[in-house]
């Protein structure tokens, strides 16, 4: 028994030190390696498809956003020209009028019954559209409505199983974060850049009425409007809308316009159509040297008023020009856009306290909003 036993132990010590000798020099003879076909590797090698991925990827990140990114191609029908139906016009002449246009942008699936979000100039004046899906799905999209106040638009497609974005949190931004942008630039495909949000809160840049851009540094090119940007773990963190660029491409400076407000501009669109604000028909200005010497202004803070509309909201609450507005529901504002975003904010029909200083004296005035007229579409070109 004693010597069957130590044969069997030489045997194993035998085998096992060929097993080690051969998984060192010839793995591949185990199926490791370049295994032959048909057979399966149970150890993934580096850049195989389902190998983790390396350290700083955020190859996780850009598969979980990609699938609910689509592209967006829009149609506008020629306009004839105003003697096309005068045959010797036409002999002379020829055709006259312009040709087919047709544009590019990129949208975002933010909710499993089709709703898309995308920017409201991606998709303004067009006859047709048709949303593409990354796995090349097509269908024509409805729209449900739009805000060129804040240049959004929401679309809606009638298709199965559809990839949906997880919302993300861009209240809990800072500067320096990492972020990626998502859409379909010059119309080559789907592609992702990173870099990181290099500012928070940019306004007066005359792109919007309300202005609350997310800036980043990721490549952002004609063709990305209206797609995503995205946290490091692939959450919706706004709709990228614009560029800073003298040539036409990306120079590192892009806005997007944070979820929290395409959210609440989607949510109000969906319900009603539109997007309801407030407004109470006031001129705003900011505070500068010339223009408080003009109205004899004495106040350090807030926003003069210049202009007050007849018969408005304001000037129903007792607000004149040369006032300054300090506070609107007990929160203070400094500039123009702070004041714009606040009554926008404030309910129509539901009367808002206003801190307003006039000369020496603070007065507290009961302002109730009316309902924000919507913009005069643009003259066509």
């Amino acid at each position: 028994m004693r010597r069957t036993w130590l044969l069997f132990s030489q045997a194993v010590t035998v085998l096992l030190a060929a097993y080690f000798v051969v998984a060192t020099l010839k793995p591949e003879w185990l199926g490791r390696g370049n295994a032959r076909p048909g057979v399966v590797s149970l150890i993934e090698a580096p850049g195989t498809p389902n190998a983790p991925p390396p350290a700083g990827s955020f190859r996780q990140a850009a598969q979980r956003a990609s699938a609910a990114v689509v592209s967006i191609n829009t149609s506008k029908a020629a306009v004839r020209g105003p003697n096309n139906g005068d045959p010797w016009f036409r002999f002379f002449f020829g055709e006259q009028g312009s040709q087919p246009q047709g544009g590019l942008g990129s949208g975002v699936i933010v909710s499993a019954s089709g709703y898309v979000l995308t920017n409201n100039h991606v998709i303004e004046g067009a006859d047709g559209i048709e949303v593409i899906l990354n796995d090349s799905r097509r269908a024509k999209a409805l729209v449900i409505g739009t805000d060129p106040d804040t240049d959004l638009a929401v679309l809606k497609i009638d298709l199965d199983k559809l990839p949906v974005i997880v919302l993300g949190n861009s209240d809990a931004l800072q500067t320096g974060d990492q972020v990626l942008a998502i859409g379909n630039p010059f119309g080559v495909g789907q592609t992702v850049t990173g870099g990181i949000v290099s500012a928070l809160g940019r306004n007066q840049l005359g792109i919007n009425t309300f202005e609350n851009f997310i800036q980043t540094d990721a490549a952002i090119n004609p063709g990305n409007s209206g797609g995503a940007l995205v946290d490091v773990n692939g959450n919706l963190l706004g709709i990228n809308t614009a560029i800073y660029s003298r040539s036409g491409g990306s120079m590192g400076i892009g806005f997007a316009i944070p979820v929290s407000t395409a959210k609440q501009v989607m949510e109000g669109i969906v319900k009603d159509g539109r997007v309801t604000r407030g407004w109470i028909g006031v001129e705003p200005n900011e505070l500068s040297p010339e223009l408080m010497e003009t109205f004899g202004v004495k106040a350090k803070n807030g926003v003069l008023i210049t202009g007050v509309l007849q018969n408005g909201p304001a000037a129903s609450a007792g607000v004149r020009p040369g006032d300054v507005i300090v506070a609107v529901a007990g929160q203070p504002v400094n500039t123009v856009a702070q004041l714009l975003g606040k009554v926008a904010a404030l309910p129509p029909g539901a009367a808002a306290k206003f801190e307003v200083q006039r000369l020496d004296s603070k007065l507290a005035l009961d302002v109730t909003p009316g309902v924000r007229p919507r913009p005069k579409a643009a003259p066509a070109r």
